[in-house]
């Protein structure tokens, strides 16, 4: 008897089955509980079933996926199984069976999905454990599964790297370096084209970019896609930036909306998270007025979009210290240093008024008979106007130095002007309320300077009365003053 015969006969006892195949199905199902791998355990099982991996041209395909769900599910937190697993090299024969069988081309994206879970329940078992995972596969094997676009297999991968990763500073400083990134790169890549299902690739690109503070190499390694390579038709008319650097700012942004103020967002990534928007708002369209809200399909668009989104959740988790409002140094405070509420006054004034404005304007200009306004900015996405609204309010939150900005820019009666409803802009209203109390409050000089424009009719008393004030004329100085309504 041959040592493959053997193993088969050795399995068949063990399971009391009849043919290889009813064998490990039955092997599987024992292996479900924990009784069931601690008696597998004290059979060794985990050795037969590594020696038919390293002969997988004399099984089926069928035999060698359940072969390796077996492993699996004997390496589910039970120790003895993980640890003889390790002794008996286990790692270098799944690796070898990786290459051997082409799994990375994609040939069986579900066998190699379950060949890293069995990755990830062995690396849950200790430092150990983790570290040989980790010598074996990194950086070349990861890199190659990374390339596989396959949802399962995407997911399950960043399972491992996370694994393996977190709480090792030496593992991180190198998946930190450039052979690292480019596996993070080719993750993103992959979810770009088939999407995620789990939370570890989310995981995963938290502790890269808001932990690591690793934002900015990642995204300037996602070059932008070209609609067709080498087309001279397309030549100069490609996106200045691509759906992978799209998606990752997207994903960021679901992960600080879910995480808000348990996140504090470093002042390198806020800055250059600014920098984005600033060249993305160059290469955007705004002769059209876009219908959809994110993503709408442009990566250009997602990119502003997703920035303004993510420069919304900071300010908005960045707060000052109330005890301590002379506090300098946070992401808010080096955001407006850069020129944040002058670019996004500059930027909302540019853009069109409101509808229910630029109705009435059409309508007085109808009777004046006066001549066409130019053409001004459209809102590239539904929610772009409220977005810029929702950031400046956010960051005008206590903040005297940014209320008083906003007054010296002449941006008061434009951001009463965005207390309106809007179609385009859901909850404009509500965040142009918001806005105008963070800039009214505290600040005499603004509400001096409010109090003027309503008594000259320059602002509808409908917009002051929604802020919760009026306007009242002081008895001893005679000028106007806002106060409680």
């Amino acid at each position: 008897m041959d040592e493959m015969e053997n193993v088969y006969e050795h399995l068949l006892v063990a399971s009391d089955s009849s043919t290889l195949k009813e064998s490990l199905e039955c092997l599987i199902e024992t292996a479900k509980t924990s009784d069931g791998r601690l008696d597998l355990a004290c059979k060794r099982i985990v050795v037969l079933v590594l020696r038919l991996c390293q002969s997988p041209l004399q099984l089926s395909v069928e035999d060698l996926f359940l072969s390796i769900k077996l492993l699996r599910n004997l390496c589910a937190g039970e120790i003895n199984n993980q640890d003889l697993f390790i002794q008996l090299n286990g790692v270098v024969i799944i690796s070898t069976l990786i290459n051997s069988m082409g799994f990375v081309c994609g040939s069986d994206n579900r066998t190699l999905h379950m060949i890293l879970q069995l990755l990830g329940n062995v690396s849950l078992a200790g430092e150990q454990h983790r570290n040989v995972v980790w010598r074996q596969f990194f950086p070349l094997v990861f890199l190659d599964i990374a390339r596989v676009q396959n949802k399962e297999t995407c997911d399950t991968l960043s399972m491992v790297i996370y694994t393996c990763v977190k709480g090792s500073s030496e593992r991180a400083v190198k998946f930190l370096g450039d052979a690292g990134l480019d596996i993070i790169v080719e993750i993103i890549r992959t979810v770009t084209i088939v999407g995620y299902r789990e939370h570890w690739v989310k995981l995963l690109l938290f502790k890269i970019c808001f932990e690591d503070s690793y934002f900015s190499p990642i995204f300037s390694k996602l070059s932008p896609v070209a609609e067709a390579e080498n087309s001279d038709t397309n030549v100069g008319k490609n996106n200045s930036f691509g759906a992978e650097q799209a998606l990752l700012l997207s994903i960021l942004s679901e992960i600080l909306n879910e995480e808000l103020g348990d996140i504090v967002v470093s002042n390198d990534f806020s800055l250059f998270l600014f920098g984005i928007l600033r060249n993305v708002v160059g290469v955007v369209d705004f002769s059209t007025r876009g219908k959809s809200p994110l993503p709408t399909g442009s990566a250009d668009v997602d990119v502003m979009g997703y920035s303004m989104s993510l420069l919304r959740d900071i300010s908005a988790c960045q707060g000052p210290n109330v005890e301590n409002q002379d506090e300098e140094g946070d992401a808010v405070d080096m955001l407006v240093s850069a020129g944040l509420i002058k670019f996004l006054i500059r930027l909302l004034r540019d853009l069109e008024p409101p509808a229910i404005i630029r109705k009435a304007v059409v309508h007085n200009n109808n009777e004046n008979d006066s001549t066409s306004q130019p053409l001004k900015y459209q809102c590239p996405y539904r929610g772009f106007r409220r977005d810029v609204v929702a950031i400046i309010g956010n960051c005008s939150y206590r903040r005297k130095h940014v209320q008083d900005e906003i007054r010296e820019q002449d941006g008061i009666l434009l951001l009463l002007q965005q207390s309106v409803t809007d179609e385009d802009n859901p909850f404009l209203r509500e965040w142009g309320i918001w806005s105008m109390r963070n800039v009214f409050e505290g600040n005499e000089e603004n509400q001096k300077l409010v109090a003027q424009l309503e008594l000259q009719r320059s602002v509808d008393t409908t917009e002051i009365a929604e802020l919760g004030l009026r306007v009242e004329v002081d008895s001893k100085t005679q000028r106007p003053k806002l106060v409680n309504a």
